[in-house]
């Protein structure tokens, strides 16, 4: 047996004792909060271990978020006792069927289960859990810087079980399963994805077997539900390299599942010796871009890297070879803001005004860059303040991040065509104040001024003035567009009730 599968065996090891910095150099806080629940434990007469990604995150530094506790006994009895003699005023939500108990405590979310070992059947993704030994516990983890253990009471208090070489992965920066890959995944397949994620945001590499297990188990991510896969995505979302995630899930043979229009952007065709660069790789450059400028607020521009990761995917059923063109992708702006919809419907992301959001963005993002290669008029400007309202800066963003050429003169060159651009509407914003604005006669006058009821003649004529003060046949004022409303009224053979003009 080579040292490689050696490593792959699952071992229970003697406990070890951490290294003090690590959780000696916890803050007061935190501290407290893991010894009432040591102290909580003894009483019961059972042991407790902090367990999972918040060890993880202790030996790594990282900011503590969650704690996940185990004991060999009753999670929610213990979960109980802590709420009764230490956090009177915590909140305690339990879920017998799972036998799972959730405190809000001090600002931590902790979460309490008992030691337990899972089966699962080949066609389902539900296990059988049943009540297990510290040993059945240790097995059921996903990877070796997970099945970390810290002691929280008893004679070995203050000590770390390390029974898979989890503090040995993490210095090497490697994410590798406890046990044999296969059976890792076929447990819960969402572990493919969670490992693509973990290597992402820890800046790890994923060890070799464990990709080979993935390769071969990729087909069984169908089974898992489209919420659970789009939570894991949403945190490769928001990390500072978003790119090396879909990259993986390409390498992986994920992609193929999760993301069928962005895998179909793969590639470059040749015909008559002309090529086209690979969209595929051109999306990740240009959500990477983003990432970079929004390193500071994931969370507030989610949707705008969203939006950057999509904002191509209409080129694959667009593509077209013409023998004077070349390669075009006519429409794939239109197409592919369609599209977005089919994907947030699959990976059941919300169809509210976020989904509007990046699906306004998609469809709207060559229209900056055509403002770059023709004089700009006052007309297109506004048209572009009226349409993207607020999300005008977003968008500028998001097409600045989508240069991606090599060529630093190109580069050059359209940066400074798009800081004319920005000009021109800080010009025609100053002047005008058109962003999120309304045109001054709406509907309800429309139908006062005729005496007609909600009608189409109503929409043409709004429509009329907005266009007449956009294009600059008008000026913005309520006389002028009211004096337009008679003339285009009067056009559709309509009789104002009352006139004043």
């Amino acid at each position: 047996m080579s040292m490689e599968d050696k490593q792959q065996q699952p071992t229970v090891l003697t406990p070890l004792l951490l290294e003090v910095e690590h959780f000696y150099a916890l803050d007061s806080r935190t501290r407290r909060v893991l010894d009432k629940i040591g102290k909580a434990a003894d009483r019961l007469g059972l042991v407790a271990y902090a367990v999972g990604g918040f060890v993880r995150d202790v030996v790594l530094g990282r900011p503590l978020k969650d704690i996940d506790i185990v004991t060999v006994g009753s999670g929610i009895a213990l979960a109980e006792a802590v709420r009764k003699w230490y956090a009177k005023d915590s909140s305690l939500v339990v879920y017998r069927k799972f036998g799972t108990a959730r405190i809000y405590m001090e600002g931590y979310e902790i979460e309490f289960v008992g030691a337990r070992k899972e089966s699962y059947r080949h066609d389902s993704r539900k296990p059988q859990v049943e009540q297990g030994t510290l040993e059945d516990d240790q097995l059921r983890r996903d990877f070796t810087i997970n099945a970390l253990y810290y002691v929280l009471n008893g004679p070995d208090k203050g000590k770390l079980i390390d029974p898979f070489g989890g503090m040995r992965d993490i210095e090497l920066k490697i994410i590798r399963t406890p046990t044999d890959p296969a059976r890792t995944f076929s447990d819960d397949p969402l572990r493919m994805l969670r490992a693509i994620r973990f290597a992402v945001q820890l800046g790890f590499t994923i060890h070799p077997r464990t990709k080979e297990g993935i390769l071969q188990s990729a087909h069984r991510i169908e089974i898992v539900s489209a919420e659970r896969i789009s939570d894991e995505l949403q945190k490769i979302m928001r990390t500072d390299k978003p790119s090396r995630g879909f990259m993986l899930m390409d390498e992986l043979g994920l992609l193929q599942y999760i993301l069928p229009e962005l895998q179909a952007l793969k590639g470059v065709e040749w015909r008559e010796g002309i090529g086209h660069k690979d969209n595929f790789y051109h999306s990740l450059k240009v959500l990477d871009n983003v990432a970079a400028r929004t390193k500071n607020e994931p969370d507030k521009k989610l949707w705008l890297r969203w939006a950057a990761l999509l904002h191509d995917i209409g080129k694959a059923p667009t593509k077209r070879f013409h023998p004077k063109e070349g390669w075009t992708f006519h429409g794939h702006e239109v197409v592919g803001a369609r599209m977005v919809k089919t994907v947030f419907k699959r990976l059941r992301l919300p169809l509210d005004s976020r989904f509007k959001y990046v699906q306004k963005l998609v469809r709207h993002h060559l229209r900056p860059i055509s403002l770059t290669k023709e004089d700009i008029t006052d007309s297109a400007i506004r048209r572009l303040i009226f349409d993207m309202g607020d999300d005008l800066e977003d968008l500028l963003l998001l097409c600045e991040a989508d240069i991606t050429s090599k060529n630093p003169h190109k580069v050059r060159r359209y940066l400074d065509n798009y800081r004319i651009v920005r000009q021109r509407i800080k010009e025609v914003e100053e002047k005008d104040r058109i962003r999120n604005w309304q045109p001054p006669i709406d509907g309800e006058e429309i139908m006062r001024t005729f005496g007609i009821p909600p009608s189409k003649p109503v929409g043409i004529i709004k429509n009329a003035i907005k266009d007449a003060i956009l294009d600059g046949v008008i000026p913005n004022t309520y006389e002028a567009a009211r004096a337009f409303m008679l003339e285009k009224g009067r056009s559709l053979g309509l009789t104002p009730v009352t006139e004043e003009e």
